[in-house]
């Protein structure tokens, strides 16, 4: 870059040396002394618009200082010309930022003061590979434009720090279609400017060009390069790359493609991509493959499991009980809830139960498992001995909690049985015995009268008597009994309705008027018994239905 001070001269004629012809200024970037002397000669007659003589002066032979011109104008006055050179190649400092960076990156580049920005983003693209759109240079707080030079905003030193900011691909509107389509075009234009460079002729008589240069035939109006036909297929949201059509992802970045593409019904895949969907087809059906013998296997292992009384574990665990270390098939896992436990602290836990059903023994702060231990779980952990007793105590709390139950009378027999309201006899399939559900007691060859009438008379002598007596009694006492309106014997509502019938005498009896059900013509007859619902009037107010 050269400084033009001119003084004597009207300001009309005074010039910067960025006005400049910009065909000069490659020939500014030449360090020789000779060249730096010539260009200030130049610049002179530029000024002065004459090729008059003049005097020249400098203090030294080198192109880094001050070159003085002086000469003498028409109308007597002096003319005094000092030539200024700057630096041409400085250092300048840049920090490099994006949308995502905390911190700069810096970096350094040498740059001449009269490099225009778009030259310089043309720099950074070719050494760094940034497009030129996704640039935002910052110098001196300002934001500098592509027209604008270095000098222009003072860029006249070493070190002077600007900023260069990358935007994204997606904010600059940039796909890789268009940043492909420009390298094309550059690399093609840098072609055709060599062809140009190579054709022009040296300086010099046209007889000394052709003696030192043969002539070099130039070609008019390159042809363009064709144009290549828009792609087809869909462009990635994420991207922006331009997929074929029946890419079920982007190529890229994986990206599913847009819902709402359909493949065009023209559209003819080329031998690459049948190839792939061939491909695709074959993976497609060699994983559906490996589906199905998968959950075959896995159907087999679970029957292979399923025939098994007990599961063993299949890694090493620490039993949540006793936290003691358990090898592989040492412990069990429970079927219900896959808890996994060592087998004797199961065991002691199935024995020490005092309930009809096993429940999960694992515990902690925040969760107590509700399963329970399955009945092949429970045989296969106890002998054979522990589960006989294990049967038995099931067996007394469930007849401790039915309702309906009732336990053989015969001395030291288990049996017992639940009996519904229509049955009055129970056959002990312990001892065999014949218990009569109405008396509660087993009377051989005798109905409930004569077994009756016998206590009454045995209860004067027989402790037993005299006390399954008094418990009759006490039952018709309390309600809980009655004697028959006809043969009187003691009958007794088990459950149901309050519809009841004698077994000796075959009476119908209403339980809750302790009356007959009917009159003494039988079924049917209104003239007498509990007339429950006649004219739709109950025979009680706590009625249950007695007919």
């Amino acid at each position: 870059m050269v400084e033009l001070k001119v003084r004597g001269v009207p300001p009309k004629r005074r010039m910067r040396s960025s006005l400049l012809p910009r065909p000069l200024i490659p020939e500014i970037k030449l360090r020789q002394c000779d060249i730096w002397m010539n260009f200030c000669l130049y610049m002179y007659r530029s000024v002065c618009s004459s090729t008059r003589r003049f005097t020249l002066q400098r203090s030294s032979g080198t192109s880094t200082t001050p070159v003085f011109i002086r000469d003498r104008l028409s109308n007597g006055k002096r003319l005094c010309l000092t030539f200024y050179h700057l630096q041409l190649n400085l250092r300048l400092r840049v920090g490099v930022e994006d949308a995502l960076s905390d911190v700069s990156i810096p970096i350094t580049m040498l740059v001449n003061p009269a490099m225009r920005i778009s030259e310089l983003k043309d720099k950074i693209n070719h050494d760094y590979g940034f497009h030129p759109s996704l640039q935002c240079w910052v110098i001196g707080k300002r934001i500098a434009k592509d027209a604008d030079t270095l000098f222009s905003h003072n860029v006249t030193e070493d070190n002077y720090q600007a900023y260069l900011f990358i935007r994204s691909a997606q904010a600059a509107n940039l796909s890789r279609e268009q940043q492909k389509q420009e390298e094309e075009d550059r690399r093609l234009g840098g072609i055709i400017e060599n062809i140009e460079t190579f054709s022009l002729q040296a300086r010099g008589t046209v007889e000394g060009a052709r003696r030192k240069h043969p002539p070099v035939p130039i070609k008019q109006n390159p042809p363009k390069p064709p144009v290549k036909p828009k792609p087809v297929g869909w462009s990635c949201p994420q991207c922006t790359y331009v997929n074929k059509p029946t890419r079920p992802g982007c190529e890229m970045c994986s990206t599913d493609r847009p819902a709402n593409y359909k493949v065009p019904d023209l559209y003819q895949p080329d031998e690459d991509e049948i190839l792939r969907l061939q491909q695709e087809e074959l993976a497609s059906l060699q994983y559906e493959q490996s589906i199905v013998e998968e959950r075959e296997k896995n159907f087999y292992n679970l029957l292979e499991i399923d025939s098994q009384n007990l599961v063993s574990n299949t890694e090493e665990l620490d039993c949540t009980i006793c936290f003691c270390p358990v090898m592989p098939g040492e412990g069990a896992t429970l079927r219900e809830c896959l808890h996994s436990f060592c087998r004797e602290c199961l065991k002691q836990t199935i024995v020490n139960c005092t309930d009809a059903e096993v429940q999960c023994p694992y515990r902690d702060d925040e969760y107590a498992c509700a399963y329970t231990l399955q009945d092949r779980e429970i045989k296969t952990l106890l002998s054979a001995e522990e589960y006989q007793k294990f049967e038995e105590l099931r067996l007394s709390i469930a007849e401790s909690r039915s309702e309906n139950s009732y336990h053989c009378k015969t001395p030291d027999c288990g049996g017992w049985c639940i009996f519904e309201d229509d049955v009055n006899e129970f056959i002990c399939d312990s001892c065999g015995e014949k218990n009569c559900l109405l008396c509660k007691a087993i009377h051989k060859d005798m109905n409930c009268k004569e077994y009756q009438d016998d206590l009454r008379i045995r209860a004067e002598n027989d402790t037993a008597a005299k006390k399954t007596t008094e418990m009759l009694e006490m039952l018709v006492t309390n309600g809980e009994a009655m004697y028959c309106p006809k043969c009187k014997v003691i009958v007794q509502k088990k459950d149901g309705c309050d519809w009841i019938c004698c077994l000796m005498c075959k009476t119908e009896i209403c339980w809750v008027t302790k009356q007959a059900r009917w009159g003494p013509l039988g079924n049917g007859d209104t003239s007498g018994g509990c007339r429950c619902r006649v004219n739709g009037v109950l025979c009680h107010p706590r009625c249950q239905n007695c007919h």
